[in-house]
This record gives structure tokens, C-alpha cells and sequence, in this order.
């Protein structure tokens, strides 16, 4: 055993205080601002109720396999994804670790524009006191509050979203130093209950307004020839992928500071239907709301726009809002639950670059936490709170989600069950540890089918995106600005992997060891073992 891995050994990894605490913090990653203001619409658009079927069918398909194999990853190999990928491919493979900071990039990207999207929130929530926004929300939106200029890069700061920005960040980053247990634990523990009691009670109310019943006939009356379109299968997978926190580092970091006897199988199911109730509970309060903003108009629920993203969140619910009675009660659960959610989904994104570095690097969580958010609050502000950073958040988010985190998912699937062939080591460990055991299936699951049917997920955008362009911003724009995303993540990933840790990663043994496989093991996997 060398030295440096002795040493290594010699670092207690920090834990989640037990399963419950896993579990919390695992919901609140997954639960995001995409449950609210992405699911609802999107199963609207593609068969309402009958998009139920697919979209079952995709978390049972690729959503937990993806799941399971991202804790087996994080749990096995001990470590941040840039460790975990790096001992994965063992003495053949170790510049792997590229693939984990990739995924580190990837995260340090959203973390960028997330935080703005939350500091939105937070203003609207002050906003709904005294319904500020007026009659003209769309306007008051682009003109007032964001003051939105044309595609580029600007330097106007916009004051109503700078301030609150900055409070985010540091919240975040006082957060992040407190470590695992401390501070992102004990966040999610106090915000995850406060969240599931404050969007109840807004559901609650939406039932009881007038023409919710026609909102809730408008989401969930099935129309079962949208079953036919293999569009509407795609955008069910699309949603399952990007909702429930995986393939980017996220679960494979959390799974990372579990005990080393800890079930992984029975708590992952437990946040996939979790993950999932929630956004179903979420399509029932936002239809129920906008039934009634339909019925106030006196038109259909069809004849509504803005029905997903930034334009139902921060155009539409604010003018539902306005004309319901009691609408600023309504509007601070609406706006305090977005940025709880978003809050919790944020902390898990900064937590994979932090544990990323401090691995890397010998940083403790204070010296991670203080280094990383500095530096990222000064590049949210400077891209995020200026009049362009509404155009630029939505071309990043586009780019770094649709090309970045798909293309993670693909290439994970691809070296783990292909390349690797671990698919049998990685079966064995979650079924050595979990009472849920996994068999053959989910090898075909997680190796085969997700990484095809992801993987034309991937080549589908990138052929839209370079035929047809995105959002109708100048191909300059899109070309610098999405395109120029994904080039910066792949320097990055590139760049630290170049780098020499300070503490070698390597001479690791994997616990439990395989049945064929050497019984004893070396004093570094004793050490961490017990202490893990």
C-alpha cells in the first residue's frame, strides 16, 4: 500500500446522521423547480391522462435503474463522481475521472443560472404582499423587473435581481461550509416537511375555486392516440431523466456518504414515487389554478399560454394571483414553496462541486465551500443579473441539460456496462447491501435500454438544435453562448482531471469484495471500510 493512499484512508468521510436523513435530502434534490413548472405542462401537451402511461413506464424503465446505478457508484467506490468514476476504471481506465468532472462541470454550470431562477422566486414572494406585478405581469417581468435587452453580453446590472442573488449565494455557501450532516442535512430536514405542508395547502385552495374541476378535466382526460407518437414516449423519459437528479453527479455523491452497511435499493424507490407524487400533486394544484384563471376569462383551459417554465411560474400565476380571492396568501405559498424547492435542488447541485474539489484538492467543506461559491456567485452575477441574463439563462439551461446531462447519462451507461463490463459488480454490491434485490433486469435496464434510448434522445436535440436553432436568437448567439456551454464544460472536465491530487484516490478496494474475488483486504480498505 503506498502512502498516499494510507493517508487518504487516514480522512473520515462525512455521513448522513442515518436513512432518514438520506432519504430527505435525496427528495429534496430531486424535487425541484422542474416538479412545479415543467411536469404539469409537459403531461398536459402529450396526452394528458394517458401520459400517465408513459411516463410510469419511464421511471420504472430507465428512471430507478439510473437511479440505483448512480448509488452503486457512489456507495462502492466512496467517493465524489470525479473518485468514483477514477476508481471504476481501476488501473486501466483512470482518466475516467474525466467523465466525473465532466459531471462536476455540468453542476457548476447550473448552479450559475439556478440560483438566479431562485432569486426570482424569493422577489415574487416579497412581490406577492402587495401585488406589486400590477395588471401587465409579462410586462412587469421583461420591462420592470428584469428590464430584458437584446441577445449579447451585457453589463447593466438589474438591482431587483442582483441583491437577491447575492443573498442566495451566500445563504448557499454558509450551507455548503456547515458540510453534510450540518448543513445540507439539516436544510433539507427543516425545508422538505415546510414545502410538502405549504404547496398541500395551496392545492387545497386551488380545488375549492371556481372552474378547477375543468382544469383537472383539461390535465387528466386521457387522450390515448398520443400513445402512438414516439414523441410524447420521448418526452416522458425526458421528464423521468431530468427530475429525479441523475446521471450528473448528484446521487452518486449522496450515495457516497451513506454507511458502508446501508440499504440503497428500498430508500431509492422510496424517492423515485416520491419524486413522483409530488409532481403529480403539483399538475393537480397548477391545472386546478389555471381552470379557474380559464373560467375568469371565460375561455378553455386550450386557449391559455404559458403553460410551462418561466412564463407559468413568473407571467401566469401571478396574474391568477391577482384575481383570486385572497390572492397574496395564495402567491406567497406559491413563490415561498418555488424557492424552498428550488433552495434544497440547488444545494445538491453545489454539494457535487464541492466534494469534487475537496477530494481533489485537500479542502475541507469550509475552505470547498468558501473557494467554489465565490467564485461561482461572482459568475452568476456578472452573466445572470444583468438585462441579458434572462435570454442567457434559457439558452444555457437548454444546452447544459439537453446536450450536457444526457450526454453524461449515455457515456456512463456505456463505459460502466460496456466498456467495463462492472454491470455484474455493480449488481452485486447494491443487492449485498439492500433488501430490494435487483437481478438481471436491471442490467438490460440501466446498460441497454437507457443508453438507447437516451442516446437518440441526445442525437434527436443536437440535430434540432444545429437544424432548426433555439428560441429564435441569432445563430451567433446560440453558437457562443450553447454551444460555447458545452465547450466549457468539456475544458473543464479535461483541465481538472490534467491536475495531480493531492491525496491519490487509488489503492482503494471496493467493499463488499466480490464472491471470486480475494477475500483479504489492504489497510486502506480496512481503515475506510470501518470507518464508512
Amino acid at each position: 500500500m503506498s502512502a498516499t493512499a494510507g493517508e487518504h484512508a487516514t480522512q473520515p468521510r462525512e455521513q448522513w446522521t442515518g436513512q432518514v436523513g438520506f432519504i430527505l435530502s435525496a427528495i429534496g434534490s430531486a424535487v425541484g423547480l422542474g416538479n412545479i413548472w415543467r411536469f404539469p405542462g409537459v403531461a398536459y401537451e402529450n396526452g394528458g391522462g394517458a401520459f400517465l402511461i408513459p411516463y410510469l413506464v419511464a421511471l420504472v424503465t430507465a428512471g430507478i435503474p439510473i437511479l440505483f446505478l448512480d448509488y452503486a457508484l457512489g456507495h462502492r467506490f466512496r467517493g465524489s463522481a470525479p473518485t468514483a468514476f477514477r476508481r471504476l476504471g481501476g488501473g486501466r481506465l483512470k482518466w475516467l475521472e474525466s467523465l466525473g468532472w465532466f459531471q462536476v462541470a455540468i453542476c457548476f454550470v447550473i448552479a450559475l443560472y439556478y440560483t438566479v431562477v431562485i432569486a426570482w422566486a424569493a422577489s415574487y414572494f416579497v412581490f406577492s404582499f402587495d401585488l406589486r406585478w400590477g395588471d401587465d405581469t409579462a410586462g412587469f417581468l421583461t420591462g420592470d423587473y428584469l428590464q430584458v435587452g437584446d441577445p449579447g453580453l451585457s453589463f447593466v446590472f438589474v438591482p431587483g435581481v442582483l441583491i437577491p442573488l447575492v443573498l442566495i449565494w451566500v445563504a448557499a455557501i454558509v450551507v455548503l461550509a456547515f458540510g453534510v450532516a450540518r448543513g445540507v442535512q439539516r436544510i433539507n430536514v427543516i425545508f422538505l416537511p415546510l414545502l410538502v405542508v405549504a404547496f398541500a395547502a395551496l392545492v387545497v385552495r386551488a380545488l375549492f375555486l371556481d372552474g378547477a374541476a375543468d382544469g383537472l378535466n383539461a390535465l387528466f382526460t386521457p387522450d390515448f392516440s398520443a400513445l402512438g407518437d414516439p414523441n410524447v414516449w420521448i418526452a416522458a423519459y425526458s421528464q423521468i431523466f431530468f427530475s429525479l437528479s441523475i446521471a450528473f453527479g448528484i446521487m452518486i455523491t449522496y450515495a457516497s456518504y451513506r454507511k458502508r452497511r446501508a440499504n440503497l435499493t428500498t430508500p431509492g424507490l422510496v424517492v423515485a414515487f416520491a419524486n413522483s407524487s409530488f409532481e403529480i400533486l403539483a399538475g393537480i394544484g397548477v391545472f386546478a389554478t389555471l381552470g379557474f384563471f380559464a373560467f375568469e376569462q371565460g375561455v378553455d383551459v386550450a386557449e391559455l399560454e404559458g403553460l410551462t417554465g418561466v412564463g407559468l411560474s413568473f407571467i401566469t400565476f401571478p396574474a391568477i394571483v391577482s384575481q383570486m380571492p385572497g390572492g397574496p396568501i395564495f402567491g406567497v405559498l406559491f413563490f415561498g414553496s418555488l424557492a424552498m424547492a428550488g433552495f434544497t435542488s440547488l444545494l445538491s447541485v453545489l454539494q457535487v462541486v464541492s466534494a469534487g474539489f475537496q477530494e481533489k484538492f485537500g479542502l475541507s467543506p469550509r475552505q470547498a465551500a468558501a473557494r467554489v461559491g465565490i467564485v461561482a456567485m461572482v459568475l452568476s452575477v456578472l452573466l445572470f443579473s444583468t438585462t441579458t441574463g434572462l435570454i442567457a439563462l434559457d439558452t444555457v439551461d437548454n444546452w447544459a441539460n439537453n446536450i450536457g446531462i444526457v450526454a453524461s447519462a449515455v457515456l456512463t451507461g456505456i463505459f460502466a456496462f460496456w466498456v467495463l463490463r462492472k454491470g455484474h459488480e455493480l449488481r452485486y454490491h447494491l443487492n449485498a447491501v439492500s433488501t430490494f434485490r435487483v437481478g438481471g433486469v436491471w442490467t438490460l435496464l440501466a446498460g441497454v435500454l437507457a443508453p438507447v434510448i437516451l442516446g437518440y434522445m441526445l442525437i434527436s436535440r443536437i440535430v434540432s438544435l444545429v437544424v432548426e436553432g433555439y428560441g429564435g436568437y441569432p445563430e451567433w448567439y446560440l453558437l457562443a453562448v450553447g454551444w460555447g456551454t458545452v465547450l466549457v464544460i468539456l475544458v473543464m472536465a479535461l483541465g481538472l482531471t490534467a491536475i495531480r491530487w493531492r491525496r491519490s484516490p487509488d489503492g482503494f478496494r471496493p467493499w463488499p469484495p466480490l464472491p471470486d474475488a480475494p477475500a483479504r483486504a489492504d489497510t486502506a480498505a480496512t481503515t475506510e471500510g470501518g470507518r464508512s
